[in-house]
């Protein structure tokens, strides 16, 4: 963001990053400061969009980096859940609110936070929901982030569109998985980061094989993936094959993710940051 910025893009000539492509961005809080936005989506729910958000948070959050996520899923919170999280977002006394951080310091907003009981459902039409993913942009104080992950609802509706629109994004992960019409889930998502001239910053596959507790055989319970093909096809990076791992489904539901001690997004991890860094360069 240049120094010139005054946070108001109707009367501002600076030429900033919130008016790249000639899209104008949502200004952020004056109070924030954010060095690279990365959004998670995919074009069918059910594909693991948020344990990736929250697995590679841990990872560039255990590489030195401070990490926050924007919980864009508005009427399906599931990122407090996993970080056992359930600290309220508190105000600062004028008017910005102040993400609640999980035990090792990753912030985190989301409309699971702002309600007496979490099980409560959100029904809200897409105006009101498109512009708390909106408020939890310009209106929440994101100080000192290294890497914001949105995690974005499935699809290509209102919220999706609105974090392409509002936030200035460096690029998108595409979430996958093995089943047939994977390639239609891709397409979806690349379309789209496409059309809004968002770059691609890889696909990670979910769900790619579960290991045999016994011999420790990889078994393709969606059968092959073609996952490789299409990365190609679009001229993305095939990131990371997530396994199915039960003992990371149990830390999930604890509440525990970032006890969890695994490798499977680390190579994915230095990748986007590598990304990140050239594209500021």
């Amino acid at each position: 963001m240049s120094e010139e910025c005054n946070h108001d893009c109707s009367s501002c000539s600076a030429d900033c990053s919130s008016r790249q492509g000639g899209v104008t961005y949502d200004a952020p809080n004056p109070k924030s400061s954010v060095g690279h936005i990365i959004a998670v989506v995919s074009g069918k729910g059910g594909v693991g969009k948020s344990l990736v958000t929250s697995m590679l948070a841990v990872q560039l959050s255990r590489k030195g980096y401070r990490v926050g996520i924007l919980d864009a899923d508005i009427t399906g919170p599931s990122i407090p859940k996993a970080f056992g999280l359930r600290e309220p977002v508190e105000g600062d006394g004028e008017g910005s609110m102040i993400p609640p951080v999980t035990a090792t310091g990753i912030g985190v907003m989301s409309v699971n936070l702002m309600l007496d009981d979490e099980s409560s459902p959100v029904i809200w039409r897409g105006s009101i929901i498109s512009n708390t993913v909106r408020q939890f942009w310009k209106d929440t104080v994101w100080d000192g982030v290294d890497y914001l992950f949105v995690d974005c609802p499935p699809g290509t509706g209102d919220v999706p569109l609105t974090v392409f629109q509002s936030i200035p994004l460096d690029g998108v992960i595409i979430v996958s998985s093995p089943q047939e019409l994977v390639a239609m889930i891709v397409k979806k998502a690349a379309n789209m980061a496409d059309m809004m001239k968002v770059p691609v910053l890889g696909i990670i596959e979910n769900m790619s094989y579960v290991k045999c507790p016994d011999c420790g055989k990889e078994i393709k319970i969606f059968g092959e993936s073609h996952i490789d093909e299409i990365a190609k096809s679009f001229g993305y990076d095939l990131l990371a094959r997530l396994p199915i791992d039960t003992e990371v489904a149990s830390y999930v539901d604890k509440g525990w993710i970032e006890t969890v001690k695994t490798d499977y997004l680390e190579d994915a991890a230095d990748a986007i940051i590598k990304k990140c860094q050239n594209k500021s360069e």
